[in-house]
């Protein structure tokens, strides 16, 4: 006689629907990385299309496989350009990693990495990607302040000579480089905000726990200038190069490392405005306003003029 047992029958059924759900997942993991694949082909190709360019502007070399913008193509082209002792990077505020600087460097070239970030969601969610497998690649759960990254970077053993930094905390980014003296990099990637314009040197003052989506006018206020962050590469040892075409992100190489035909910029040559808008309302709702607006909301809060801290 068949007798029925409804607790072994509901973990039967938890059994092959948790099953059902790991086959769907590694279904879509896989499906998600033969994409990557054909993503990375095309941008090995267009690469190598870039580089038979015979000009020095970086704008001229963008392309985007991983990166937010044009990036990925400005790094190929420093790399290939620039004597370059390590082939080894550093990138935080890098969120799970599937949009970031240093992606494509990780695949297409095979560089080793560190990356951090301050979501544990966000880094758990990389060390399920199979490339934190494939590649020499470490991630770091960390809220950086400009008081632990020395120490985290020595921690995770990177120190001295190294090929890129790219810094994108949404913050305190311009105290962060200020303060990083245990690494010595090639070429250093930054985010600016553009709404403070190309005129004042200017940051937000340092705050350990500044939250861009809890500051004032957010997600708008946050960063520093284009010229704060030209004013901070002069006295580190690096020569201003250009930024993306988005008006996001502004490229330096280290001096000693910069050749003749890899102009250094002035701010009037290299700065470019960002024509994106971030702006919500009181409801967090996303709301249209002009580049003169965004900026007169920001220039009237608090500011620190970095040209004052010699």
């Amino acid at each position: 006689m068949f007798l029925f047992h409804p607790l072994k029958s509901g973990r039967a059924i938890l059994k092959a629907f948790d099953d059902r759900l790991h086959r769907i997942e590694f279904a879509q993991r896989r499906t998600e990385r033969r994409l990557e694949y054909v993503q990375e082909a095309l941008g090995r190709i267009e690469v190598r299309q870039l580089s038979a360019r015979d000009s020095h502007n970086l704008n001229d070399y963008e392309l985007r496989v991983f990166s937010q913008s044009g990036e990925d193509g400005i790094i190929q082209y420093l790399v290939r350009n620039l004597d370059l002792p390590q082939e080894i990077f550093v990138e935080f505020g890098v969120q799970d990693y599937r949009e970031s600087n240093t992606r494509f460097l990780l695949m297409n070239n095979n560089w080793s990495g560190l990356v951090l970030d301050g979501d544990a969601e966000n880094i758990a969610s990389l060390r399920k990607d199979p490339i934190y497998w494939a590649y020499d690649l470490r991630a770091v759960e960390a809220f950086i302040t400009r008081d632990n990254i020395n120490d985290l970077l020595r921690e995770n053993g990177i120190t001295g000579e190294i090929g890129l930094l790219s810094i994108d905390i949404d913050g305190n980014d311009f105290w962060v480089w200020q303060a990083i003296d245990v690494i010595n990099p090639v070429i250093v990637v930054v985010e600016y905000n553009h709404r403070f314009g190309n005129q004042a040197a200017v940051t937000i003052p340092y705050r350990a726990d500044f939250d861009r989506k809890k500051a004032p006018q957010a997600p708008l206020y946050f960063g520093a200038s284009l010229p704060a962050l030209c004013w901070l590469a002069e006295r580190k040892g690096y020569a201003f190069v250009g930024c993306c075409s988005n008006g996001v992100n502004a490229f330096f190489v280290r001096r000693d490392k910069r050749p003749a035909h890899v102009p250094e910029l002035t701010l009037s040559q290299g700065y470019r405005e960002g024509k994106f808008s971030e702006s919500v309302d009181e409801r967090g709702q996303s709301i249209k306003r002009t580049r003169p607006e965004e900026q007169e909301l920001v220039m009237g809060l608090g500011l620190v003029d970095v040209s004052t801290l010699e």
